[in-house]
């Protein structure tokens, strides 16, 4: 499958129209002012590694609610290269009869960070647990191996187990479709995003009114203060013998770093702190087996015993009520070349050094029985269904 995006020299060219656009006053916020009962706008960003496990699952449970506006999915290279995300998202969608939803393209690579990078780092410091479309080797937690891995082949596309997509990307690069929905729905547009921020980082940088026109951003990343829960994934050795690195960050930590300094109106992150005592189990993955939806058969067959990282994020956002702990905080990124390079950082609000880093609602702990009935209600759902706010599933 051929991906086409929109070249850098576009994206510029863009950056341009919409400066004009704005000295025009184009974007008036008056315009495209959302009436009352609209449907909240989201943009699902992520890095759709399939098939089956949390980043599909995270955004299947955003197509089964029927009160959001789903503007989009953008996929950047993370767990896997983008090319093949974005084809196991376009297979999903159409096995979830959602078709119409589109998919953009967004970075194949990080700002900096390059695979020869990450083994010099490692030759220094001692191997990386995981690193994501770099992997030579699964770690030992992984479940299961659908596809081959091909560190040194971004462009591949290998053979998709779960069958070969028939519709196609947008043109549209990701980051160009976020800016352009910004501003056409000035605050209006959550942001939630579960892999590296590479995107939004390109985003910021061709646009610095990118951050503070959109509603909110929603980030599954980062570590703080996790503890080891009864789960086999919780007791990795990358959250044990470095508790402040995680993948989402790590793979990017330049555009991490850039992102938290944007002007963002609200920044909510789950980090792993609040993700570890959750698990896909296999008794779950049996019932949404069992499950009405369209794309059952296919959790069944691909879905992974892992935490539920990306669903967590895509949770908090539907229900807010499913937190019961958080901390306010500064955060940033280490992003010297050195052993805590990746690493989280953070300070008490009005301590932290005068860089211009964002305050941050830091998820440290959720409702786990009240998320998993949130999960498995809208992945086995027959059709998309309304989640009100509060509501436990369970009644």
């Amino acid at each position: 499958m051929k991906i086409r995006t929109v070249p850098l020299l576009r994206i510029l060219a863009l950056a341009a129209v919409l400066a004009a656009a704005q000295l025009a006053g184009a974007f008036g916020t008056a315009a495209y002012a959302a009436g009352a009962g609209a449907r909240p706008k989201v943009i699902f960003d992520e890095d759709t590694f399939g098939p089956g496990g949390t980043d599909m699952q995270a955004g299947l449970m955003l197509l089964q609610d029927k009160d959001i506006n789903l503007l989009g999915i953008t996929v950047v290279t993370g767990d896997g290269w983008r090319n093949e995300e974005v084809a196991h998202m376009l297979r999903l969608l159409q096995i979830a009869h959602r078709a119409s939803v589109p998919v953009y393209p967004g970075a194949v690579f990080p700002l900096l960070n390059t695979q020869r990078r990450n083994r010099l780092w490692e030759k220094l410091y001692g191997k990386l647990f995981y690193d994501g479309a770099y992997m030579r080797h699964w770690p030992p937690e992984a479940t299961v191996d659908f596809t081959p891995l091909h560190p040194s082949r971004p462009d591949w596309v290998p053979p998709l187990p779960e069958g070969e997509p028939t519709i196609h990307a947008a043109k549209e690069s990701a980051v160009s479709f976020m800016l352009r929905m910004v501003h056409q729905y000035p605050h209006q547009v959550t942001i939630i995003a579960a892999g590296p921020l590479t995107d939004l980082a390109l985003a910021a940088k061709i646009d610095p009114r990118f951050a503070s026109l959109a509603k909110q951003l929603i980030f599954m990343g980062g570590s703080f203060y996790p503890m080891p829960a009864d789960t086999p994934y919780a007791h990795a050795a990358d959250y044990l013998n470095s508790p402040r690195v995680e993948f989402n960050v790590r793979f990017d930590p330049e555009a991490a770093s850039i992102v938290f300094h944007q002007p963002w109106r609200r920044i909510i992150e789950v980090p792993v702190d609040a993700t570890s005592p959750t698990l896909m189990t296999k008794k779950m993955l049996r019932e949404v087996a069992r499950g009405r939806a369209p794309f059952d058969h296919y959790l069944g067959r691909f879905g992974q015993v892992y935490p539920l990282w990306d669903e967590t994020a895509v949770a908090v956002w539907l229900d807010p009520q499913l937190i019961t702990r958080e901390k306010t905080l500064l955060v940033d990124v280490d992003t010297s070349f050195t052993a805590n390079y990746g690493a989280m950082l953070s300070w008490p609000v009005g301590a932290g050094p005068d860089t211009g880093a964002q305050p941050v609602h830091v998820v440290l702990a959720v409702n786990v029985p009240k998320l998993n009935r949130l999960v498995m209600r809208l992945l086995t759902a027959a059709k998309p269904i309304s989640i009100p706010v509060g509501a436990d599933p369970a009644h």
